[in-house]
C-alpha cells in the first residue's frame, strides 16, 4: 500500500466540504426519498466510492466506532478512513456507530448492528450503503414522515432481502438502524421511520 494513499484524497477544504455533505445528508434524512447532489469532495482508494468516503469523512470522528465490510477491510480504504477521520474500528456490528459497506448485496443482516435502546434509540448503527444508482434498480414505494404521500426510489445493489429486513427493522422501532444510500453523485436516506414497499407491476 503506497503512503500517498492514505494521506491524500481528503477533503481539500474540511470545514467547508464537512458542512456541505452533512447538508446533503441531512436533507436527505428529513425528507426520505430525495435525492440530494453531492460533488466529488474526497477521492478515496478503491473499492471506497467518493460520495460514500465523503459521508465517512462527514460523520465519522474519534468517538464513533466504524465497521468496515470485508472489501473495504482488505483495501487501503482502511487506513486512508482511519487517517482522515480517526474513527476506531468497532470490533462487532453490534459495537459500530456507523457501518460502511461498498458490496451492500453481501451485508449481514441488520439484525446484527447495534439497534439502540428504548430509552436511547440513537445508540444504534447508522448504515453507509455504497450503490451504483438511485433510479435503476426495483423500484421502492416510501411512505412516512417527511413524505407528503408516497416517495419513490430504485437503488442499486441492495442487500439481499431488503425489503423483508427494512419491515422487521420497523417493528422494533423506536429502536432499529437508519441507512443511508450513497450513489456516484448524491444521497439518499431511509429512517427507520420510514415504511417501504416493492411497487407492484
Amino acid at each position: 500500500m503506497e503512503q500517498m494513499d492514505v494521506i491524500d484524497g481528503g477533503f481539500a477544504a474540511p470545514v467547508f466540504d464537512a458542512q456541505t455533505v452533512f447538508r446533503a445528508v441531512m436533507d436527505a434524512m428529513a425528507r426520505p426519498g430525495t435525492i440530494q447532489p453531492v460533488a466529488a469532495l474526497a477521492q478515496p482508494p478503491a473499492p471506497l466510492s467518493a460520495t460514500a468516503g465523503a459521508v465517512a469523512l462527514t460523520l465519522c470522528d474519534h468517538d464513533a466506532p466504524l465497521w468496515l465490510d470485508t472489501g473495504l477491510q482488505a483495501s487501503a480504504a482502511r487506513s486512508w478512513l482511519a487517517f482522515h477521520s480517526g474513527a476506531p474500528l468497532a470490533a462487532t456490528a453490534a459495537d459500530a456507530h456507523f457501518a460502511l459497506v461498498a458490496n451492500p448485496a453481501t451485508l449481514i443482516a441488520f439484525e446484527n448492528f447495534a439497534q439502540g435502546t428504548q430509552e436511547y434509540p440513537d445508540r444504534s448503527t447508522t448504515l453507509i450503503l455504497q450503490v451504483e444508482s438511485l433510479t435503476a434498480g426495483e423500484p421502492l414505494q416510501l411512505k412516512g414522515p417527511g413524505i407528503e404521500t408516497t416517495a419513490t426510489i430504485a437503488p442499486t445493489p441492495l442487500p439481499r432481502h431488503f425489503v423483508e429486513q427494512w419491515k422487521q427493522n420497523g417493528a422494533r422501532f423506536p429502536r432499529g438502524v437508519d441507512v443511508i444510500l450513497a450513489a456516484p453523485d448524491a444521497v439518499a436516506c431511509l429512517p427507520r421511520t420510514t415504511s417501504i414497499k416493492t411497487m407492484e407491476a
